[in-house]
């Protein structure tokens, strides 16, 4: 496990970047932390680093968004916040996400764990006083 303070969102998109650099297409990565803990913002340096220009916004409302990153590589971003019970759900809501071919990052994890497939990476977000961050690592492998 890894452990880092972020200042800014800078630092937090960095974090993202360096996370970023061992993730591989099929990897899954979880993203927790309290609202304004900075996931979408890590999330966007992860994509920056594996080549995504465009904007990158919490897909919140829409459940996921996907995007396409460097040399093809398909990049899924999920946030299930409002969904209060995922087997309320179709239950092919997250399969166009999380294919071998993606790197999928989801945020507010808790409400799909039992149907998702083994993370390659929890990551851990708290705020820390002021514009400070706790970022803490865990990698499966």
């Amino acid at each position: 496990m890894s452990a880092a303070r972020t200042s800014n969102a800078a630092d937090t998109e960095r974090v993202g970047g360096e996370l970023a650099e061992r993730l591989k297409p099929g990897d899954l990565v979880l993203v927790t932390g309290e609202l304004g803990a900075g996931k979408t913002t890590l999330v966007r340096g992860a994509f920056r680093a594996l080549g995504m220009s465009g904007p990158v916004v919490s897909p919140t409302f829409t459940i996921g968004r996907r995007y396409e990153g460097r040399d093809g590589v398909r990049l899924s971003h999920l946030d299930l916040y409002r969904l209060a019970d995922l087997g309320a759900e179709d239950p092919g809501l997250l399969d166009d996400y999380l294919t071998p071919d993606a790197i999928a990052f989801i945020e507010w994890p808790a409400v799909a764990l039992v149907e998702l497939p083994e993370p390659t990476v929890r990551v851990a977000m708290c705020h820390a006083g002021g514009d400070e961050r706790d970022i803490s690592v865990e990698w499966d492998q």
